[in-house]
């Protein structure tokens, strides 16, 4: 089974025997209540993860559900108004509606609209609020980074804070992107990438993705890091990341100094790979070079078809139901850990099936594409 399913993108995968051990996966006791010595490694990792990041401080959470969760339920408490950006992930949207349910104005704007976000905090003025403006860093789906300079342009002149939710970014983009290596170095996510260093944003990410760790960080300057810490929910009713995560961590961060760039310009080649097969076959994806790749809807053939019948093909891909206006769409995930045989065989089982999808409309016979797959595989 050729699986583009994972969002492991540089292929990192911890097992335990590379792991420093652990006594005991956690304490007992909350983040708030840690001891010296349990956080002694905890703010080692924090700090390291910073530095990659190019923020001043960091803290870690045992989600990104936990930290945007308590980051908005905080900011609920002072006079905000918050503006989303409607291609947020879901994560962050639910973050917001922990304000929202505590009276805070929760407003959406088009996606990476300046120009509407503009005359909303215009109109705004009056309130005598501070805009929190909350996207996400990358999004795959268009394939781009966020405006971050232009947001923050917008928020300069109201005091505001932009809340970042960077997982896709992290492990992936950094700084100095060149022609060899397109997503830059380091992985250090949207900030490194944009060269942006600012104490008005706030970052979040997961490192269960790039870095392939079920783990979250909060970034940022000294004076907003300290603010969350000292009035966070979840640092006193839950519980810390287990000592397994934090390991693992520090684990994805070893690999990530040696191999990392390496890792990100050998899947950068594979995405590519992707597109050339893809413009062969007379096919299309949005996601630019970003490893997640989904199609671009191809007229009389279905989704949940060309999904179904990929699998039965031996390619197993994400589909994505149709909501929010958008019809049912399929994306194809690489990691550094596919190889060209891998990209090759999909692209040209895909290009079979949708050729021999579309003529079968016309009378020709489907159940040919089997023989195919199997020579394929």
């Amino acid at each position: 089974m050729l699986d583009f399913t994972s969002a492991l993108y540089l292929g990192l995968r911890h097992p335990s025997q590379s792991l420093r051990p652990w006594s005991q996966l956690t304490t007992g006791r909350p983040a708030a209540l840690a001891t010296r010595a349990d956080q002694a490694r905890v703010v080692q990792v924090a700090q390291a993860l910073a530095r990659l990041k190019g923020c001043e401080q960091a803290l870690l959470g045992p989600s990104t559900l936990h930290l945007f969760w308590d980051l908005f339920a905080q900011l609920s408490r002072d006079r905000v108004a918050i503006y989303l950006d409607a291609g947020s992930y879901p994560i962050m949207r639910w973050g917001t509606t922990q304000a929202a349910v505590q009276g805070v104005r929760v407003r959406r704007f088009p996606h990476h609209d300046t120009a509407t976000l503009r005359r909303l905090l215009t109109q705004e003025r009056a309130r005598d609020v501070r805009p929190v403006v909350a996207a996400d860093g990358f999004c795959p789906g268009c394939g781009k980074s966020v405006p971050i300079a232009a947001y923050l342009e917008n928020l300069r002149p109201y005091g505001g804070y932009l809340v970042l939710d960077d997982t896709q970014a992290l492990g992936i983009l950094g700084h100095s992107p060149s022609a060899i290596m397109p997503y830059g170095r380091g992985g250090g996510g949207s900030l490194r990438w944009r060269h942006i260093a600012d104490p008005h944003v706030l970052v979040v990410s997961s490192l269960a993705k790039g870095f392939g760790v079920p783990i979250a960080v909060l970034a940022g300057c000294n004076d907003l890091v300290r603010w969350f810490e000292a009035r966070s929910e979840t640092r006193v009713h839950c519980s810390p990341p287990a000592a397994a995560a934090i390991h693992a961590t520090e684990h994805a961060l070893r690999v990530n100094s040696r191999q990392g760039d390496a890792l990100r310009q050998r899947l950068a080649q594979l995405v590519s790979r992707f597109h050339n097969h893809l413009t062969t076959a007379g096919l299309a994806a949005s996601g630019g070079l970003f490893p997640v790749q989904t199609l671009v809807p191809i007229p009389g053939l279905a989704a949940e078809t060309l999904h179904e019948r990929l699998l039965r093909a031996g390619v197993r891909t994400v589909l994505h139901h149709a909501r929010n206006g958008y019809g049912a769409r399929i994306s194809f995930l690489m990691t550094a850990r596919h190889d060209s045989a891998d990209i090759d065989n999909a692209a040209k089982i895909l290009a079979h099936i949708t050729r021999a999808t579309l003529a079968t409309v016309s009378g020709v016979n489907h159940e040919e594409p089997t023989r195919y797959y199997s020579r394929a595989l």
